[in-house]
């Protein structure tokens, strides 16, 4: 009878550590997107999860992290189009998530993007002014 209890508990207890990035840190972030040598840009952000703008550089939007590159696209009157591709990397925690959550908890934390992060500041540069 003891073991018949003791079961749900364990599995409850399992499935509770499941998934842990999507849980303490969710799966978006924040960007602050710059450019140089000029500021004022539109800029488009774009990634597997989904499309982004930032009206005016300097800004800060969210997006859904993603194993998938980040691709920026900035355009200014005068200078025509700037664009950069930033890969994301995947966060520390993760280790400890397989460990303590197995490859359930691994695996949705890959699946829906809480596994990686992109870099804080994505920076485009301009060329000339054409």
């Amino acid at each position: 009878m003891k073991k018949l209890l003791l079961a749900p508990i364990v599995i409850a207890g399992v499935l509770s550590l499941t998934s842990c990035a999507s849980i303490t840190e969710g799966t978006s972030q924040q960007v602050a997107v710059k450019t140089s040598p000029v500021e004022g840009a539109a800029c488009t952000l774009q990634n597997n999860k989904g499309q982004w703008v930032v009206n005016q550089t300097p800004g800060i939007v969210t997006v859904h992290q993603s194993a998938g590159a980040m691709n920026v696209s900035c355009k200014k009157a005068g200078y025509g189009t700037a664009t950069r591709s930033f890969r994301s990397t995947t966060k520390g925690m993760v280790a400890g998530n397989l460990l303590f959550g197995g490859i359930i908890g691994g695996g949705v934390d890959v699946a829906d993007g809480a596994a990686f992060h992109y870099p804080s500041t994505m920076r485009v540069r301009f060329n000339s002014k054409s």
